[in-house]
């Protein structure tokens, strides 16, 4: 069986690093506890950002080939310009300089984004765009981030909708410290895919490919209550793809009823999270590690190789 693709990881490189601990406001990082606005302070273990710590456990688990995202609800890409754009740049600088067997979304300001900027990137060797939940939870929010599709659209890369920075009020200090992933998550990647499917995001974007983190939040599973509220009963797009972080089972087997096996792909999560055997055949399997995420990212890449394919 070929080597695994895992679509959803974070590595924070150093450069990141270094720009988040010279902030003195949210988000920022003291030694290695990250803070950010809506969520309790985080300690992050410094082995886990290790490059070649990760590669020996990509090994490990058969994974050949990882892609690595920023991680959203640090809330970066919701900054103002001024101070997104120094900790865009380390990011990409960062994440651009991976070594193979590693490669990296490209992120834009959500403030401002700059899709000539996008394209130099994609153009660079990043395998797609990572746009926060956030941005997409409206209709109007998937025809605001048009510009951006269209880039990787046109580029053909897909987008992957991650989570974006929860919620801050006084309350959340005091909630459990997995209240943001369950909850605020959850609700902002259901949102988002309810959003793209109401906007007819098909139409608009009729070429583009666009993987969802973490199952969507499970949003697929609302499709009997979607069709019994006049939603319509839908039709599988090839071109739609959820993701496996941080579920098992129980959950990748609904999702395969409802979606189709081709729509799932594999997403770690890691360091947060790792793959588990949904236990559904080797056949499943490969297509879930390997061909699905192969299509998702078309012809551009292939097993622990940098280069963009001609």
């Amino acid at each position: 069986m070929p080597g695994a693709i895992d679509l959803h990881q974070h590595l924070w490189p150093e450069l990141l690093v270094e720009a988040l601990r010279r902030r003195d406001r949210a988000p920022y990082l003291r030694g290695w506890t990250v803070y950010v606005d809506g969520e309790p302070p985080y300690r992050a273990a410094p082995a886990d950002h290790d490059i070649e710590s990760r590669l020996a456990t990509d090994r490990a688990a058969g994974v050949d080939l990882t892609c690595v995202s920023l991680s959203s609800p640090l809330g970066i890409e919701e900054l103002p310009p001024e101070e997104a754009g120094p900790l865009l740049d380390a990011w990409h600088e960062g994440a651009g300089d991976l070594p193979e067997g590693l490669r990296a979304w490209a992120s834009v300001s959500s403030v401002a984004p700059d899709p000539d900027g996008l394209r130099a990137r994609l153009a660079e060797g990043f395998v797609g765009v990572q746009l926060p939940a956030t941005l997409l939870t409206t209709p109007e929010g998937w025809l605001a981030a048009g510009p951006v599709l269209v880039a990787a659209e046109a580029a053909d890369r897909p987008v992957l909708v991650h989570p974006g920075a929860a919620p801050s009020d006084a309350s959340a200090a005091g909630r459990p410290a997995w209240w943001a992933a369950v909850v605020d998550y959850s609700a902002q990647l259901q949102a988002a895919w309810w959003a793209w499917h109401a906007v007819g995001g098909r139409a608009h974007f009729p070429a583009l490919r666009v993987v969802f983190a973490a199952g969507a939040g499970l949003a697929p599973l609302h499709q009997e209550r979607h069709t019994a509220r006049g939603g319509g009963s839908g039709v599988v797009d090839p071109d739609l793809f959820v993701d496996t972080s941080s579920y098992g089972p129980r959950a990748i087997d609904a999702l395969v009823r409802v979606l189709g096996i081709d729509a799932v792909v594999l997403g770690s999560d890691r360091p947060y999270a790792s793959w588990r055997d949904p236990q559904l055949g080797e056949a499943a399997v490969e297509r879930i590690r390997h061909q699905n995420p192969e299509r998702l990212l078309g012809r551009q890449v292939g097993h622990g190789r940098r280069g963009v394919a001609a």
